[in-house]
């Protein structure tokens, strides 16, 4: 996992992709010793399967290559697994599968997802980034063009990864629209407040197409409070930031009071 003043560097809020290379075969590895989070999600399938997990025909060769690189590292639980709702009750991260067009826009094609923020997989497969991307104000614009020629050029065996956060009222995983998470409000409550930083992962698939992965990690607002350049970072990012971003992520109420107390 990144550290806490990666995520936050010492300038105003702006839509970076932020990429580094890295080693798939860690990022997929069980990094939970319990078993907690592969039972919560085997139980979000079994009760959910319409709602957290879909595949159309254009995404079983991606499903099919993941298992094969799954098997490769090791992980033949994952690796034998006969159906999109079977390997996401396997392996701890969410898998979204990513393939090109015939104009070359990449389409969401499938995907497992237990624990998304705020979003709704059943809304978005079928459909290009730039629709998926398009209700955060001002993605498309700054980021949109150079997102598709990074997807594009990707190959395979090489993996990159990157992240993004954003704050919850909830240290629930799953924040589906359907379960109505909680809101960040007033009067401000630092310790009902979580940073949702989702770590990401892209790797280009053999014989096209794309896996992004995703790994929520939960951190209290305090932790973020105690890290100073973390709590600057934040605080100034807070401020920066458009007012229609603010209210996208739901922290325009909260964020001029939160950033006063992160540097207090």
């Amino acid at each position: 996992m990144s550290p806490l003043a990666a995520l936050f560097p010492a300038e105003d809020y702006r839509f970076q992709l932020g990429l580094r290379r890295g080693a798939a075969e860690e990022f997929f590895r069980p990094k939970e010793p319990g078993g907690g989070l592969l039972a919560e999600r085997a139980r979000l399938l079994a009760a959910f399967p319409a709602r957290h997990a879909g595949l159309l025909p254009s995404g079983q060769g991606l499903f099919e290559a993941t298992c094969t690189l799954l098997a490769d590292w090791g992980l033949s639980h994952a690796g034998s697994s006969r159906s999109p709702i079977e390997l996401g009750a396997a392996v701890e991260p969410d898998l979204l599968w990513l393939t090109p067009d015939q104009s070359g826009e990449y389409i969401l094609c499938g995907g497992v997802l237990c624990f998304p923020t705020s979003w709704a997989l059943e809304d978005k497969i079928g459909r290009p980034m730039t629709f998926i991307h398009g209700p955060v104000p001002g993605l498309n614009a700054a980021l949109g063009g150079q997102i598709g020629r990074f997807l594009a050029g990707m190959q395979p065996a090489t993996a990159y990864f990157r992240h993004n956060w954003g704050l919850a009222a909830t240290d629930a995983l799953n924040l589906h629209p359907a379960v109505s998470p909680p809101k960040p409000a007033l009067p401000l409550d630092p310790d009902r407040l979580w940073l949702r930083v989702e770590h990401q992962a892209l790797l280009a698939l053999p014989g096209g197409g794309v896996l992004f992965a995703i790994r929520i990690e939960l951190m209290e607002m305090t932790a973020v409070q105690n890290h100073a350049t973390a709590a600057c970072g934040l605080s100034r990012a807070l401020r920066s930031m458009p007012e229609a971003v603010a209210a996208y992520k739901g922290v325009a109420e909260i964020r001029f009071e939160l950033a006063d107390w992160l540097v207090a």
